[in-house]
């Protein structure tokens, strides 16, 4: 628990559903006494885009229970990030509620299109998926940064191990997660005189809905079960084992609070050893 981050306000996209990495860093956030707003899409379940998305319904649970849980404030908006209206309308919402942003987590994500090579990809699914993942980081910075200047605060972006080592037949993904790593440190490097630090993480194997999805479709490709699928990614991480969201939040709690005060520009991997860099 960081004590620096008690009355903070937070907010963060993509942690409308349970199962993902951004109910993890709400509840992280919360633990510490900081206020959330949890952002989502807010429409629909999204399976035949292959990760759910946080319905309404779910967002407003989530809302119930931090509050009772947690005793802080907390506000459920739903924002599709890749319309820059639709960003303007969600700050607008957390203004009635909260005077200032303090903490922001790009975490929302997507892909679309997979699996395909390059030269297979639908261009409509390409771009949807660079929209969603690096886009959106740019439009819901720009919107939310007047919430944030005057005051010290941090920005914490959600990238991916995809970012630095390139995947087989994901590639809008890798070069989205790509370039969310290069803003952040553009960002880092503009904010710093504002006193806001900017830091992105870049999980690995962690089990969320796409790392189900994604042993599932290895284990009908290879003929074989979804749980042989899982040891053998096992062996590739030194750790031995799958990553958990917890444990994702539990960094972007850290990179929020004071502890980290004097990191910024990074990109910090979550991948149990799995990508080691100089």
């Amino acid at each position: 628990m960081y004590e620096d981050l008690k009355g903070k306000t937070a907010l963060v996209t993509g942690a409308g559903k349970r199962t993902g990495i951004g109910y993890a860093i709400v509840r992280a956030l919360a633990a510490s006494g900081t206020d959330v707003v949890v952002s989502d899409l807010g429409q629909g379940s999204g399976e035949k885009d292959l990760v759910k998305t946080g319905t309404r319904g779910e967002m407003d649970d989530i809302v119930k229970e931090i509050e009772e849980e947690f005793s802080v404030s907390a506000l459920a908006v739903s924002v599709d990030v890749t319309d820059g209206e639709a960003i303007g309308q969600m700050v607008e919402e957390v203004k009635g509620r909260f005077d200032h942003i303090d903490i922001l987590c790009n975490n929302a994500g997507a892909s679309f299109g997979v699996p395909n090579a390059v030269h297979t990809y639908d261009e409509s699914a390409w771009m949807k998926t660079i929209d969603v993942n690096l886009h959106s980081v740019f439009r819901v910075s720009r919107a939310v940064l007047p919430m944030m200047m005057g005051r010290m605060g941090s920005i914490i972006n959600t990238a991916s191990r995809a970012g630095k080592v390139p995947p087989l037949f994901n590639g809008a993904y890798a070069v989205a997660k790509a370039g969310v790593i290069m803003l952040t440190k553009v960002m880092a490097k503009e904010l710093a005189g504002a006193g806001i630090r900017v830091n992105a993480i870049c999980p690995g194997q962690i089990m969320t809905d796409l790392e189900k999805w994604r042993f599932g479709l290895e284990a009908r490709f290879f003929n074989t079960t979804v749980e042989e699928r899982e040891r053998e990614m096992c062996k590739t991480i030194p750790l031995g084992r799958i990553g958990t969201p917890q444990e994702v939040g539990n960094l972007v709690a850290f990179l929020a609070s004071e502890a980290s005060s004097y990191c910024t520009g990074q990109a910090i991997n979550v991948t149990g050893g799995q990508l080691m860099e100089l």
